[in-house]
């Protein structure tokens, strides 16, 4: 198990989340829906921005792109994503790795409204080749997340 995984494991040993490791890459969000046979909107992409100087992290479905000029001005706030230093900083995973909860700290999380379309959804595990699933409504619980359009 990688070390992101054993961390994340660790951290949510708790919640009785069944991680699953793949030989295959899930950095993508294609690739993840591949390797479990889901829809890529099913597919939980943790995107870390800053949003005045504080870390929001935003969790888009699989197929979306996050608009950040319109979420910024959902906000009230400007929006830049944070490169791969600042991510491996403020959650402690590296980028295609990111799972929405578990950081070292608490971020401000958005959660896209596109995933309560689906009953179940997949995210990153702390390493590129591992998932979990979760449903929607769990993961907005977990995550402490505000839901609102992304794009």
């Amino acid at each position: 198990m990688a070390k992101g995984v054993e961390r994340f494991a660790a951290e949510t040993s708790h919640l009785g989340l069944a991680i699953v490791e793949h030989t295959e890459s899930t950095h993508t969000a294609q690739e993840a829906a591949d390797a479990v046979g889901a829809p890529v909107g099913a597919i939980v992409k943790s995107l870390l921005f800053i949003a005045s100087e504080t870390p929001l992290l935003v969790l888009v479905s699989g197929p979306n792109r996050v608009n950040a000029e319109a979420l910024g001005n959902r906000l009230g706030r400007v929006l830049h994503k944070a490169d791969a230093d600042i991510v491996k900083s403020a959650t402690g995973f590296s980028i295609g790795g990111v799972p929405p909860f578990g950081h070292p700290q608490p971020l401000e999380t958005v959660m896209d409204e596109d995933f309560f379309a689906l009953e179940e959804l997949w995210a990153a595990a702390g390493s590129p080749t591992a998932v979990f699933s979760i449903s929607p409504q769990r993961l907005q619980e977990l995550s402490n997340a505000r839901v609102l359009p992304v794009t």
